[in-house]
């Protein structure tokens, strides 16, 4: 169904989000045909998403869902192995899904014939330049379309209201964690929230909705355990999920949200310089953090354990910074690889109201062999 010229139509990544289901208002009654690109990243269940495809095609507009949850979770696997994060230990959830989104999506963008690809971020923020930079990248003879810096687009839209307004008339269906004064990001990674309420730094954190996540004093009762396997320095298996990335990020997401173990509240550094408060949701990769910082502490000698924390923090910024293609990010993951990937074990952890906690282990690696732990000289390996 490719198709070329004036009619093809644009690429719009399609979130649900206030911002760009606007932007959809916006290119139809310039007129510009767009075909709208819904990414199940985990982020909802299928059949939200669906509703919100049903809703754009009733609209007038095509739309298409397309599955990348493997792809996400491949990705967050990623961010543990690395431990690739930003200010204040925020697990670049949202950098991680845009470079998702362009990797799997520009290229299906191209094939169908459209002939640009367009996006609902802010103009000046984070957002659009990773969409610009992973875009040179993936599929830098596609130009991309950037309406809130249109003079246009500001002028139809000129606050959320109003598009929140717009979006409300034509029966779109919105993302249930975005509105006039909030929006959310989210993905099986984690989610990441702001809003005009949290940007006030006298504002409480517990102003929060959470999307996933209990408060650990809302959470469960009764303390649980799990086991975290690891091969070849990657989650090889969460009490039975297997080794695909997609099960063991879903059960540690479940669990650590149940637990109460998700919040990061952040005063981060943009990468335009300026600095904004953000709080992050992410359970799953916080829960796993505990298992795989032990198994770090115990496999790496002093010189490796601070070569990898500085590989780290490089690797943070470029997933930050939409750097992640570049050879400084490249050659940081080959030379993490070198370290960790001989790394295997197995960690019993103890969750309860927030709490993680390290009841047993075992590990084995070329630098763990050489070492001995306690007066015994039992070898865990």
């Amino acid at each position: 169904m490719r198709q070329t010229g004036d009619n093809a139509p644009v690429g719009l990544f399609q979130s649900g989000g206030l911002s760009s289901l606007a932007v959809g208002v916006w290119l139809r009654e310039l007129p510009t045909p767009a075909r709208h690109y819904i990414a199940d990243i985990g982020q909802a269940d299928p059949p939200e998403l669906d509703a919100l495809a049903s809703s754009v095609r009733r609209f007038g507009d095509e739309s298409v869902v397309v599955d990348l949850r493997p792809s996400i979770a491949a990705v967050a696997s990623d961010l543990l192995r690395y431990r690739a994060r930003h200010d204040g230990g925020y697990w670049n959830t949202t950098g991680a899904a845009r470079f998702v989104l362009v990797s799997g999506l520009a290229p299906l963008m191209r094939a169908d014939g459209c002939r640009a690809l367009a996006h609902g971020c802010v103009g000046g923020g984070n957002d659009q330049r990773r969409f610009a930079r992973y875009g040179a990248h993936v599929a830098p003879d596609l130009p991309v379309v950037e309406p809130w810096t249109d003079p246009r687009a500001l002028e139809r839209f000129p606050d959320r209201e109003t598009m929140l307004a717009a979006v409300a008339e034509h029966g779109l269906i919105l993302d249930p964690g975005s509105g006039a004064g909030r929006s959310t990001d989210a993905s099986l990674a984690g989610v990441s929230h702001e809003s005009a309420e949290l940007e006030d730094l006298e504002t409480p954190v517990t102003r929060l909705d959470p999307r996933w996540s209990a408060w650990p004093e809302q959470a469960t009762a009764e303390p649980e355990t799990v086991t975290v396997l690891f091969r070849e320095g990657r989650v090889a298996d969460l009490d039975g999920s297997g080794p695909d990335p997609v099960e063991w990020m879903k059960r540690a997401n479940d669990l650590g949200a149940r637990h109460g173990v998700w919040l990061r509240d952040v005063v981060e550094r943009r990468i335009i310089g300026t600095v904004c408060r953000g709080v992050y949701e992410a359970p799953g990769l916080e829960l796993l953090d505990r298992a795989w910082t032990r198994v770090l502490q115990a496999s790496l000698d002093g010189a490796s354990r601070e070569l990898y924390d500085r590989l780290s923090a490089v690797l943070g910024s470029a997933m930050y910074e939409a750097r992640w293609l570049e050879p400084a990010a490249r050659a940081a993951r080959e030379a993490i690889d070198r370290l960790v990937g001989e790394i295997d074990g197995s960690v019993t952890l103890s969750v309860h109201r927030g709490v993680v906690r390290v009841e047993r282990m075992k590990v084995a690696g070329p630098v763990v062999r050489q070492t001995r732990f306690g007066s015994g000289g039992n070898r865990w390996s």
